[in-house]
């Protein structure tokens, strides 16, 4: 009897063990088994733009359910994942999305339209009245989708804009599938859209409420500038921001002549008085910069705020040039825009790139004054983290959403290739593009737009130039 006892419990103990071997087994076999993807970019170099600028050559990107869920060597991945679709990215460099942080996209409309100009006489002489006769709801549609096209196709995922009817650009950045962040426009006179701040207070509130929680859309709320908008504008603003935890995007310190008529007006700087009205703070992201003293970048920088450097447009209205090496010796939340493509002539990231470079180096008798990996990273990350995106894109790493780039190296100018951070900011044109993929979803393929038909958009465009110029006609007329 106690013999078999003794067997009955090595028995179970036995039957115990071969349960946890073979549940043993079977997670090694679940570890061992390759994960189903959705997506893998294979073979390119991987220009990573993490906290360790990683750049892996013959490396791989994993993308599932819109996020990056591995990055390494692509031997690695490639036994780790079994992917739905392959992206062959040899011959390329996979790099994030560009994050154009700071432009007013519907203005792709009126391009050329006024040029060599002081800012004061571009705006009051010939935008404002072209936007007042000609900016429509249909021409913000129109001007965005072509915006969009240009944008894709030279490797912008996100864009920060400025403008009327706003609601309108967001719904053709989420038609073509881009990333933005969105805000209308408060000023201080009848704009096309809004006859008084009050409503266009009334319209953000309403378009911030629309695309709350949007996938694509970061709805956000856009005052232009201290001298277009004064303390009580702001201090609305700043409820209004508050209230639905929304960024807000502006100008600031622009030109001279803004820094002198507002301290004339208020004893102070452009920042001070912000900070006087208690707006600084993360989220809102200021563009140009270009004459901020080194206090106000110092209260920028503590109060995280990000700043939005727009060089090829400050070169051409002739505002000054952005003290750059500063900033980024001050480590401010420095990102890069086109400004509109009506004062840059257009929104080409990879452009303003050499552009950022070859300027510090230049004001600054510096040439190590903006270098390459510097550069490259204001068009990605330091853009993410101007508008309170970094959590999510601007690097890629396992965890943010697959907002990636394919650039072909197959120009002659790209050979020899010994630094692919040097080549992306010195030599990559917006045209090596091949390959665009936002939030998952692959939106030009073989530098083909997938989710907008191009001829169509680019007919609709010439005709809105039609309508704009027979709009002008009669005032111009009156005018003479």
């Amino acid at each position: 009897m106690k013999g078999n006892t003794l067997r009955s419990k090595l028995h179970r103990r036995l039957a115990g063990w071969g349960t946890l071997l073979a549940i043993a087994a079977l997670a090694r076999s679940a570890q061992a088994a390759p994960q189903v993807i959705d997506l893998l970019f294979q073979g390119g170099t991987v220009v990573t733009v993490d906290a360790e600028r990683r750049v892996i050559p013959d490396g791989a990107v994993a993308v599932d359910r819109g996020r990056i869920v591995g990055v390494g060597v692509n031997a690695e991945l490639r036994a780790r994942f079994t992917p739905r679709r392959v992206v062959d990215a040899h011959g390329t460099i996979v790099m994030p999305g560009l994050v154009n942080a700071h432009t007013h996209a519907p203005m792709v409309l009126l391009r050329g339209m006024a040029d060599d100009l002081k800012l004061k006489e571009w705006l009051e002489g010939h935008i404002f009245p072209a936007e007042k006769a000609g900016v429509t709801a249909e021409f913000v549609s129109v001007g965005t989708r072509l915006a969009a096209l240009e944008m894709l196709l030279s490797g912008t995922t996100t864009f920060a804009d400025m403008y009327y009817f706003e609601e309108q650009v967001a719904e053709a950045a989420r038609e073509a599938g881009l990333r933005c962040v969105a805000g209308e426009t408060l000023i201080e006179f009848p704009a096309p859209d809004n006859a008084s701040v009050a409503e266009a207070l009334a319209y953000s509130e309403r378009f911030l409420k629309h695309f709350e929680g949007d996938r694509l859309v970061t709805a956000a709320v856009a005052p232009h500038s201290v001298y277009l908008a004064g303390p009580e504008t702001w201090r609305a603003v700043r409820s209004l921001a508050d209230r639905f935890q929304a960024p807000i995007l502006t100008h600031l310190s622009e030109t001279r002549e803004e820094q002198e008529q507002i301290h004339q007006r208020y004893g102070k700087t452009p920042t001070e008085l912000l900070a006087d009205l208690d707006v600084l703070r993360p989220g809102l992201a200021v563009a140009h910069g270009v004459w901020l003293s080194a206090s106000d970048r110092a209260t920028l920088k503590a109060k995280g705020v990000g700043v939005v450097h727009c060089p090829q447009s400050n070169m051409k209205l002739a505002s000054g040039a952005a003290p750059v090496q500063a900033m980024l010796a001050e480590k401010l939340l420095l990102g890069l825009g086109t400004d509109g493509a009506a004062s840059n002539n257009d929104l080409d990231m990879f452009e303003e790139m050499l552009t950022a470079a070859l300027l510090a180096k230049h004001t600054t008798g510096d040439p190590t004054a903006a270098p390459a990996a510097a550069v490259l990273e204001m068009a990605t990350l330091g853009g993410a983290r101007a508008l309170g995106l970094a959590d999510r894109i601007g690097s890629i790493e396992v965890g943010k959403r697959a907002d990636l780039i394919v650039v072909s190296l197959s120009a002659p100018r790209l050979h020899p290739l010994f630094d692919p951070v040097s080549h992306l900011v010195y030599a990559v044109k917006g045209a090596d593009v091949r390959d665009v993929c936002v939030d998952g979803e692959l939106v030009v393929r073989d530098r083909q737009v997938l989710r907008l038909d191009a001829a169509r958009v680019v007919a609709a465009a010439e005709r809105a130039k039609a309508d704009l110029v027979r709009r002008l006609l009669p005032t111009r007329t009156q005018g003479r």
